[in-house]
């Protein structure tokens, strides 16, 4: 508590300082977890990979988590005051199998979904590009816990040679069936990049605050995990003053931010025709999927409208709301 209040005072009296010294700490941190942890994660990542050892797999993990942990412990108490609005369900589990969808606005975001899942929400994996893994450290990093690695090829590549149809999907598939023995919390952005009002008005999304989302990925990962899922989440991300860069998180510049966690149930015939491989192969799935997704995305658009005017509302507006209801 003292840190923290130190650090506000600083904010207070001198802002400029007090987020250049917050970013010098946070971007040390990083660095030293990042560069301490790198050899035990080679190491034990090693191991498990060789051997199949289960302890080596977990303290994989739990290095992963305190290098999160680190992260989060540096928002709370070097950060100033935040008005952040987090609502997640009572009843997830930190020993639970999920698959979390979300809206996509930053590089942050993911930042944000690691600070919120700590203690309530396994550890978060994300589906990545395979040429990733030649990152040192991030990327063998990636690779040692799981997270699902995509090859992508391209319709030329396809075409010049045929083997390669479905390899991806197969490879994926592969990627997402090493999670079943483990508490896992599986990110999928379905909008597939950041959204911009550029990029929605070049798509012509029917969305305010949204990109058109894809179904194929949050399909593929229901196929592969199957009975293994204990529940599907839907995040709602918003910024109220604007979308935020990485370094305007670690300055403390986001002081608002609002964060909707909750549980979605998907028809459960069409639940179902995915898990066993419907989406792929019937036109009428893949046509139920897209419209169901599609509803979904209507009704998160409309909850970040909501979410963002309450951050605008007065006191007296809101308590005459929950008097209403």
């Amino acid at each position: 508590m003292r840190l923290a209040a130190l650090f506000q005072k600083m904010h207070d009296r001198h802002p400029k300082l007090g987020k250049a010294v917050s970013l010098a700490t946070a971007t040390s941190v990083i660095a030293a977890n990042s560069f301490g942890g790198a050899i035990p994660i080679w190491f034990m990542g090693a191991t498990k990979i060789i051997t199949g050892s289960a302890i080596a797999d977990k303290t994989v993990i739990k290095i992963a988590n305190h290098w999160i942990n680190s992260n989060n412990a540096v928002i709370d108490k070097v950060l100033p005051k935040k008005d952040w609005r987090i609502d997640l369900p009572d009843d997830v589990n930190i020993d639970g199998k999920y698959l979390l969808v979300s809206n996509h606005q930053s590089w942050v975001d993911t930042s944000i979904v690691q600070y919120i899942s700590e203690g309530r929400l396994p550890l978060t994996r994300f589906f990545t590009k395979f040429e990733l893994i030649y990152i040192p450290i991030v990327g063998q990093t990636f690779y040692f816990l799981d997270f699902p690695m995509m090859r992508r090829h391209s319709k030329a590549a396809v075409a010049k040679n045929p083997a390669l149809q479905g390899k991806d999907i197969k490879e994926a598939k592969r990627a997402c069936a090493l999670l079943k023995d483990k508490p896992f919390t599986l990110l999928n952005y379905l909008e597939g990049t950041r959204f911009t009002p550029t990029k929605r008005d070049k798509q012509n999304s029917p969305y305010t605050h949204l990109l058109r989302p894809r179904a194929g990925g949050l399909a593929l990962a229901i196929n592969a995990l199957g009975e293994e899922i204990d529940g599907i989440l839907d995040m709602t991300i918003v910024y109220p003053d604007g979308i935020p860069t990485y370094g305007d998180l670690w300055k403390g510049n986001i002081e608002r931010l609002g964060v909707d966690v909750r549980y979605m149930q998907v028809p459960a015939d069409l639940l179902a025709s995915i898990k066993s491989g419907g989406y792929e192969n019937d036109e009428a799935v893949k046509a139920k999927m897209f419209a169901w997704v599609e509803a979904l995305w209507q009704q998160k658009d409309q909850r970040i409208t909501e979410m963002l005017a309450e951050f605008e509302a007065s006191p007296a507006d809101i308590n005459a709301r929950q008097t209403c209801k």
